[in-house]
């Protein structure tokens, strides 16, 4: 009796990339980030509880324009998430779930991220 190979499911390089599929592995890398992002917020408010000295080195690694790319990067992973989040809220629903309107509200997700965390820098930070 002979054992017969079992067959082998379709790797991502079968599949045609959409943009849904995008948003979801997005959505999960932001998660990822958004847990680096959480730990630079704890060195901050450790730093502040240790002191002035400790807070002044941490302001000026954060204010430094390596700082600021990191922070914008991590504010913009917190507003995506957010996005993505309201996004799939909004499908347990089951409401915008015909093809068109799945691909908008992708797209949608994507432009409101970067409208919202520009805003968000240009009210609180960049103008202040």
């Amino acid at each position: 009796m002979s054992v017969r190979a079992r067959p082998t499911s379709p790797h991502l390089q079968i599949y045609r990339w959409t943009i849904t599929m995008a948003m979801s592995i997005l959505h999960r890398a932001t998660g990822i980030a958004n847990y680096a992002g959480m730990a630079l917020l704890a060195a901050w408010l450790f730093a502040a509880a240790w002191g002035q000295e400790p807070l002044n080195a941490v302001n000026g690694i954060y204010g430094s324009w390596f700082g600021q790319v990191v922070l914008f990067g991590f504010s913009w992973s917190l507003v995506h998430h957010m996005c993505g989040g309201l996004r799939h809220w909004v499908w347990d629903f089951a409401a915008m779930m015909e093809p068109g309107q799945r691909e908008a509200m992708a797209w949608a997700t994507i432009i409101a991220s970067v409208v919202i965390t520009l805003l968000i820098w240009t009210v609180f930070v960049w103008v202040a």
